[in-house]
């Protein structure tokens, strides 16, 4: 039996599409596609790695590394993911892949990981824990069923109405508010529970990252504005799941720590809500840390149903060869 790690050029079109395969194959919902690719190469040049197993000569698994593109360059660790094919674990295809990129990790001057796990992939949990990886948060996940919502009494149907002083307009209509945007952005996200507070970026980084993105509908997406100053108050906007049009995530919902308290946030994902249905989408997902408590009080609110809760992870490198 051999195992052999290779590096997956960005340009080359078969390893990339072998690569987005396996993803694919182990976890529909970690898929990538060749153009989500692409796009991460464009927007951030040199700090993403991607990694091939193969074992016996059949490619079994893929992996990925680099930047957490919602912290700083400077933050000592990068994410991790990795996927096995089933009938190829516990046979050294997980740990090879760990060990390629560690060393990518450690070039960096990296200490360690950060990696997330569904507690639907009991195998994924035990590979990591195995490693000395170490539970530090843990997020709530939901999906709203639209079919079912389209099937409903039509009153039962959802509607968006801004809170009184305020108007919900979409990007694609008022792109010079991408600016206010990411003041939103700036303001908001320090202040979301999660262990590690986001960090938006730069203006140039927030709008590569969470606006002009291949999957994000510019359509569907939400900014509050203040009907006296003209400011945004708060945004909502969604990310289709890759190579789908059916299936979107709730990529973020954000106000302004002025403009909390009056609804804002609900009216926010009630619009995306309604976009999601007038185009057609089966599916919402969402994931929210388990203490954001306002955030899972309105996601319960609208209707959706708990998923497998998704459990962060942190955890060192593999020890040097």
């Amino acid at each position: 039996m051999s195992i052999d790690v290779r590096a997956v050029e960005a340009d080359d079109p078969a390893a990339v599409a072998t690569y987005c395969a396996l993803r694919a194959a182990v976890d529909a919902d970690e898929a990538e596609t060749p153009e989500g690719v692409a796009w991460e190469e464009a927007a951030y040049p040199g700090e993403v790695w991607r990694f091939l197993a193969f074992l016996d000569g059949e490619p079994v698994g893929a992996a990925t590394t680099g930047r957490m593109h919602v912290y700083s360059r400077d933050h000592p660790r990068f994410y991790l993911g990795l996927w096995v094919l089933p009938e190829s674990r516990r046979r050294g295809v997980g740990t090879a892949l760990y060990r390629a990129a560690s060393e990518r990790a450690r070039a960096a001057g990296k200490e360690g990981f950060r990696c997330w796990a569904s507690e639907a992939h009991p195998d994924a949990v035990a590979f990591v824990r195995g490693r000395g990886f170490a539970e530090e948060d843990r997020s709530k996940a939901v999906a709203l069923d639209l079919r079912a919502l389209r099937a409903s009494a039509p009153g039962a149907m959802p509607t968006a109405t801004a809170p009184e002083g305020f108007s919900l307009v979409a990007i694609a209509d008022r792109p010079d508010l991408v600016p206010g945007v990411h003041r939103v952005a700036v303001e908001a996200f320090p202040s979301i529970p999660t262990v590690t507070p986001m960090e938006p970026g730069t203006l140039e980084e927030f709008t590569a990252r969470d606006v002009y993105r291949e999957r994000i509908p510019l359509d569907g997406f939400f900014v509050a504005v203040e009907t006296a100053t003209g400011e945004a108050a708060g945004y909502a906007n969604l990310i289709f799941a890759p190579g789908s049009t059916a299936v979107a995530h709730h990529d973020m919902t954000a106000v302004r720590p002025a403009f909390r308290g009056r609804g804002m946030a609900t009216a926010l994902k009630r619009a995306t809500i309604v976009w999601a249905l007038g185009a057609g989408l089966d599916e919402l997902h969402a994931n929210n840390d388990e203490e954001n408590t306002p955030m899972r009080s309105i996601n319960a609110s609208l209707g959706y149903r708990s998923l497998p809760d998704e459990i962060g992870f942190t955890g060192p490198l593999a020890p040097e060869a």
